[in-house]
Parts: structure tokens; C-alpha cells; sequence
């Protein structure tokens, strides 16, 4: 029998991954409203205040652990610094068994290793307590800092690209599809 933990915490060298709760409302509106962050994701909109913040919180909180696990991304020293989710997508070419995962970070923690640090930290718990051999993930094809994150942490590039919406673009975006085999 597996059991599903409902409120997973993973711990990484500098992060703590645990899900968002009230008291992150606040940082999460601060950082999340930033049209650079939005503009990189398929959800989120811009601006980003704090009643989305609330509905996030909420919308989380009522997640299948079986079929989702998001985690608020906090820094030991400097608070909450982003978001990391995993999430099935019935729509995806490897089937039920490979979900996605996609993450962003606060512009001010840009460019000291939060991204991979996190993915990493998640990536193992993914395989060994949701018993998952495979993650899909995309990066818009004008965010290659993004690929390079998820190469890092050890995703290869599929060869497929496609087209994404991005809500605060409110347009489809080429996005390159990479996949993660433990």
C-alpha cells in the first residue's frame, strides 16, 4: 500500500519545499506580481495580487496528493523565494504516469542555483515517496535560463515543441518540452 503524504516537506541544502499556507499569502503577492515571472508561465496571471494569492493558497490546499504536490520554495535565510509544482496532465505523450512539473522564482533570488536547488530536492522526492520515473516539463523557447535549469537538473530535451498559452501574454507560446527518467 503507498501512502500519499498530503502536506510533503522536502529538505534540501539552503531550501525547505512545503505547501503554501495563509501565512505566505503576502510574499507570494509580492513576488508573483512581477509581469517578467507571469509573462514565463502558462497560469499565471499578471498582474498578481493578493486575492490570486488567496485563491493559489486555497487551490492548493485542495489538491489530490496522489495527482499534485506544489511546494512553497523557502529560502533558510531570506523567506519564501518561489514556487515548484508536479501535477498530472492527461494530455501529455507518456500518459497518466508522467506528470509535469514547472516552477518560478522571485527576481531578486535570480541567478543563485534556488531553481535547480528546489527541482532537484523535488525530483528525489518524487521517486521515492510518489514512486514517479518520470517528469515532463516545458520552458517557453525565449526563457533559455529556464532550459538550463532543467538541464541541470538533469532533464533532456524531447525534440517536440508546443504551443503553450501563456495567460499573462494571453497567447500561445513556443514552448520546448523536455522529459526527466529516474
Amino acid at each position: 500500500m503507498c501512502v500519499i503524504e498530503t502536506s510533503p516537506v522536502v529538505e534540501t541544502r539552503r531550501l525547505l519545499l512545503r505547501s503554501p499556507g495563509p501565512q505566505d499569502i503576502p510574499a507570494i503577492a509580492r513576488l508573483a506580481n512581477d509581469p517578467d515571472i507571469a509573462r514565463m508561465t502558462c497560469r499565471m496571471p499578471h498582474p498578481f495580487g493578493q486575492g490570486d494569492a488567496e485563491d493559489f493558497v486555497v487551490q492548493v490546499a485542495a489538491q489530490d496528493p496522489a495527482r499534485a504536490a506544489t511546494f512553497l520554495i523557502e529560502h533558510e535565510d531570506q523567506g519564501p523565494v518561489g514556487v515548484l509544482g508536479m501535477f498530472e496532465d492527461a494530455a501529455n505523450p507518456l500518459g497518466e504516469g508522467a506528470p509535469e512539473t514547472g516552477y518560478w522564482i522571485g527576481r531578486q533570488f535570480w541567478g543563485r542555483g534556488f531553481a535547480t536547488e528546489a527541482l532537484e530536492g523535488a525530483l528525489v522526492w518524487a521517486g521515492k515517496r510518489w514512486k514517479r520515473r518520470a517528469l515532463l516539463a516545458g520552458h517557453f523557447a525565449d526563457n533559455p535560463a529556464s532550459g538550463r535549469v532543467l538541464e541541470k537538473a538533469g532533464f533532456l530535451y524531447t525534440g517536440e515543441t508546443r504551443k503553450r498559452f501563456s495567460r499573462a501574454r494571453s497567447t500561445p507560446v513556443d514552448t520546448r518540452m523536455m522529459v526527466w527518467l529516474a
